[in-house]
């Protein structure tokens, strides 16, 4: 949005293209088929509160929700859990995929045994996200919590040389960084460190920040419109050494990395979000939140429930008043909570 342009009758343009009301149903589920993880990010808002009761979604409320979605186009398996935990999941992939839905789900990748890596070739999961977030043992351990490091590099590189053994060009696996002050001048190494894994795409995931102080999702630790010199350094140097391993470097909504780490000259980025009239983000226990933003964005699932799939169904909730009056929030110049620091291209 250019910001000479008066901001009222903007605000009025937008509301006049995308109103109260959603149109058509919505074509992408977010599914958080569990709360639980085991592992301690410093970035994670389950962490440091407990945001719902621990769960898995259980495989009626699953089914009883995309039964409901009819023209459904794309899924995605994941909230604030590790999906691996779920029994359940292959089960759910395999539904969904018989019904021509494109599927994806990130992980940590700590528990990608040989069993798992089986089941994820024939389930026909189309995209695998592994959250690494480091490019060595200590930084992992200093954004996660854990000793999982060597584990996982140990576990991708398996999955993607049985893929190569298997013939099998699906699930596309990428690997994603958290790009924060803590983080963003391993950017390079963790490049090289695909590539000798064998993997073929790399994201630089823009920080969800909180206004809290815990761990590292923190407004210092952002670096969204805070770039300095060495940092746009980084990342030239890291763009420069994937063309060279042939490996694709992108940020978070398929975004070239230093771009996405810059404003543009909106004033009001948030206006601009589609999701409210395109998807539906479900928690473990049914609950109907905004995106998959809004439990790291904010704290407080009550404040921003939208409804419950245990007890309305998706048309009830799609267009019901509480959806009806965050989209009209989203549409003005005082957005809903979740979304005040949204930059719109978080992507997840």
């Amino acid at each position: 949005m250019n910001t000479t342009i008066d901001p009222r009758r903007y605000f009025e343009a937008v509301a006049k293209e995308r109103g109260r009301l959603a149109e058509a149903p919505p074509v992408c589920l977010y599914l958080e088929v569990t709360n639980r993880c085991n592992l301690l990010c410093e970035t994670c808002p389950r962490t440091f509160e407990a945001l719902e009761p621990p769960a898995d979604m259980s495989y009626e409320l699953f089914l009883r929700i995309v039964d409901q979605v009819a023209g459904l186009k794309r899924a995605v398996l994941h909230g604030v859990g590790e999906p691996m935990l779920v029994r359940g999941l292959p089960r759910m992939i395999r539904t969904l995929k018989e019904r021509g839905v494109y599927v994806l789900f990130n992980t940590n990748g700590t528990l990608l045994s040989p069993k798992q890596r089986e089941w994820l070739v024939e389930s026909r999961l189309d995209e695998l996200r592994v959250s690494l977030d480091a490019a060595d043992p200590a930084g992992f351990r200093k954004v996660r919590g854990r000793d999982f490091f060597a584990r996982i590099v140990r576990n991708v590189s398996a999955l993607v040389e049985f893929q190569k053994r298997a013939g099998a060009a699906k699930p596309a696996v990428s690997l994603w960084l958290t790009g924060l002050r803590e983080t963003i001048a391993e950017l390079p190494r963790f490049v090289q460190l695909a590539a000798d894994m064998g993997v073929r795409e790399v994201y630089l995931q823009r920080l969800v920040f909180d206004e809290t102080g815990r761990g590292l999702a923190r407004p210092d630790q952002a670096l969204f419109d805070r770039l300095r010199a060495e940092d746009n350094a980084v990342i030239g140097e890291a763009t420069a050494l994937a063309s060279r391993l042939g490996v694709r470097l992108d940020a978070s909504g398929a975004m070239e990395p230093g771009l996405s780490l810059r404003r543009g000259n909106e004033s009001a980025p948030w206006s601009a979000c589609r999701r409210p009239w395109s998807l539906m983000y479900f928690t473990a226990n049914g609950r109907a939140l905004p995106c998959c933003i809004a439990p790291f964005a904010a704290r407080d699932h009550a404040a921003y429930t939208l409804g419950d799939a245990t007890k309305e169904t998706l048309a009830e909730i799609w267009n019901g008043p509480a959806y009806q009056e965050f989209r009209a929030a989203l549409l003005g110049p005082a957005p809903p909570l979740p979304c005040r620091n949204c930059g719109l291209r978080w992507s997840l």
